[in-house]
C-alpha cells in the first residue's frame, strides 16, 4: 500500500470549450479512485476555489481585493466539493472536506489533530480534499499556491509519496519560455541539490511564483523521508501513470535520514514570534555536537514570547541557524544575560528535542 498525497493546481481545473471543470476532475477521479480500489491511500490539496468563484460571479478579471477574493473562495469552495463529491461518488467513493489555515498547523495540538483526522479518514476509504481556508487566510491568497500545505499534510500523515502537479513538464535550470538553452532536471537526488537550486532560482524570474513554492514544497516533503513528484497534469492521463509507478517529470528523492514528524513540524509548520542570537559556541555546539541551547549561549534576544513559544535561532551573524520552542520567556532571557554568573549552572532554553537545525 502506498499513501499519497496529490496536489492540483488551479491552472489545471479552468476548464475550456473543450472541457468543463467537472470533464477535469472526473478525470482525475477516474485514477484516483482506480488507486483506492489498488488498495493505495490517496489525500488530494486542491486549489480552484477562488477560480470557480470568479466564474460563478461570472467575473471578467480576478479580483485584486482580498476581501473580494475571500469572498470569491466562499462561493467557489462550495461549488469545488460539489463537483469532487458527484465525481468521487460515481467510482464509489465518499469524500470529506478539510480546510487548514497555516496558522493553525503552527499550533502542535491542532497538528496532531489535523493529522490523525486524516489518518482516520483514509482508514475509512474516504477521500480528503484538503485546501486553505481562504476566508480567513489572506496568505494564500496573495501567493496562490496550496505547494506548502500539500507538503506539510504529506508531513504530518507520513505520506510514502507527494504529487505536484502543475502546467510544466518538468522542473528546468532556467525558464524554458525565456531560454530555449534551459534543460529539463530529471532527478533531484539529495538536500545539497535542492537547496543550490532554490539559490539560483532566487537571483532569477524563474524563483518567483510557482516554481519556488514547490521547491518550497519539495524541500518540506524530502526532508521528512517523501518522496515528490513534479509533472504536467493538463493531460489527467499522468496523474494515472504517476500512480502506476511510471517515471514522469522531475522526482526530488527522499533524505535518507529523515528529521521525523515533531522536527519537520518545527522546521516548516511554526511561525517563530521571536528571535535568540546565539555566540560562536553555542552555535557550533548545536549545530554540529547536537546540544541543547543554554542561556550562557545567548548574547541577545528579540521580540516578545512566553515559555514554551517558537522562537528563530541565528548565529553571530544574524543567519538563521534553527527553531525551537523556548522554555523561558524572552523577559526571563534578558534578566539572565544581565545577571548570569559563572558559579551557577546555566539554564536551558531550548532543549534539542524541541530544536531543530533549519540551515546546511
Amino acid at each position: 500500500m502506498t499513501t499519497w498525497v496529490i496536489k492540483i493546481g488551479t491552472s489545471l481545473l479552468r476548464g475550456s470549450h473543450e472541457y468543463t471543470t467537472f470533464d477535469i476532475i472526473n478525470n482525475y477521479c477516474s485514477y484516483i479512485s482506480k488507486a483506492q480500489r489498488n488498495g493505495d491511500k490517496v489525500i488530494l490539496v486542491s486549489s480552484g476555489a477562488v477560480g470557480l468563484g470568479c466564474h460563478k460571479m461570472s467575473f471578467k478579471t480576478r479580483p485584486k481585493e482580498i476581501i473580494s477574493l475571500q469572498a470569491s473562495a466562499a462561493i467557489g469552495q462550495l461549488h469545488l466539493m460539489a463537483l469532487y463529491e458527484k465525481s468521487m461518488s460515481s467510482f464509489g467513493y465518499k469524500v470529506a472536506q478539510i480546510l487548514l489555515t497555516r496558522s493553525e498547523l503552527g499550533s502542535r495540538n491542532s497538528y496532531k489533530s489535523a493529522s490523525q483526522t486524516l489518518k482516520r479518514l483514509i482508514e475509512w476509504d474516504v477521500i480528503p480534499i484538503v485546501n486553505e481556508n481562504d476566508i480567513t487566510s489572506d496568505e494564500e491568497l496573495k501567493y496562490g499556491d496550496n505547494d506548502t500545505l500539500s507538503a506539510l499534510v504529506a508531513t504530518a500523515i507520513s505520506a510514502d509519496q507527494l504529487i505536484l502537479l502543475t502546467d510544466i513538464d518538468h522542473l528546468y535550470s532556467s525558464d524554458p519560455k525565456t531560454n530555449n538553452k534551459a534543460k529539463p532536471i530529471k532527478d533531484i537526488s539529495n538536500s545539497k541539490e535542492l537547496t543550490k537550486l532554490e539559490f539560483a532560482n532566487e537571483q532569477t524570474s524563474w524563483g518567483t511564483g510557482g516554481i519556488k513554492t514547490k521547491l518550497t514544497a519539495a524541500k518540506i516533503a524530502t526532508e521528512s523521508g517523501i518522496k515528490v513528484h513534479l509533472a504536467d497534469g493538463r493531460a489527467p492521463k499522468i496523474l494515472g501513470d504517476l500512480l502506476d509507478g511510471k517515471r514522469i517529470g522531475t522526482i526530488f528523492h527522499p533524505h535518507p535520514n529523515p528529521v521525523g514528524n515533531r522536527k519537520s513540524w518545527l522546521a516548516h509548520a511554526i511561525k517563530p514570534v521571536g528571535e535568540i542570537q546565539l555566540d560562536d559556541g553555542a552555535s557550533e555546539a548545536i549545530k554540529n555536537k547536537g546540544a541543547s541551547l543554554l542561556l550562557v549561549g545567548v548574547k541577545k534576544v528579540s521580540g516578545d514570547f512566553i515559555a514554551n513559544q517558537p522562537v528563530k535561532v541565528i548565529n553571530d551573524e544574524g543567519e538563521e541557524i534553527a527553531k525551537g520552542i523556548s522554555s523561558m520567556s524572552s523577559d526571563a532571557i534578558k534578566i539572565g544575560i544581565n545577571s548570569r554568573s559563572d558559579k551557577t549552572g546555566s539554564p536551558l532554553v531550548i532543549h534539542r528535542d524541541v530544536l531543530v537545525l533549519t540551515s546546511e
